[in-house]
């Protein structure tokens, strides 16, 4: 397997830099997909970008990555802070595992303070904006030493 990092993307998102911009930012996904492919070819990293607004289609996502990825990061946005299925798919996986948030979840309304997922990521960065990705993609490439 070549180094490979899934990087998997929750409900709404498709409508970043769109959506609630006062909160999110005015940057889209697109830009965050372009970001870390730069990082990643710097470092020989292919990335596979994902995002569903449906929890089963994340699920799926994740079981794949079991055969196909060395690491995941995942937003997984409202499903966050509802989705057992997310973290279980995401126990199946022997990889890290990282979190990542856009905003500061904790500053946040009190039902976005728990997280699901955090039972099983390796780390969690919030509230850096889009960065937080690039910054989750540098502790893997240091975590798998690439």
């Amino acid at each position: 397997m070549a180094r490979t990092v899934h990087v998997l993307n929750g409900p709404n998102l498709n409508l970043l830099g769109k959506r609630q911009p006062e909160i999110y930012g005015r940057d889209t996904l697109e830009d965050v997909e372009r970001n870390l492919r730069a990082l990643a070819a710097e470092h020989g990293v292919e990335i596979g970008f994902f995002q569903s607004n449906h929890e089963g289609a994340l699920v799926d996502l994740i079981h794949a990555a079991r055969e196909s990825a060395d690491a995941i990061i995942i937003n997984p946005a409202a499903y966050t802070h509802t989705s057992v299925a997310i973290l279980d798919a995401l126990h199946t996986f022997e990889g890290p595992v990282y979190e990542c948030h856009i905003t500061n979840v904790h500053k946040r309304e009190a039902f976005r303070h728990h997280s699901y997922v955090s039972a099983r990521a390796d780390g969690v960065i919030a509230g850096f904006g889009i960065d937080g990705y690039l910054m989750c993609l540098r502790r893997v490439v240091s975590q798998l030493g690439w």
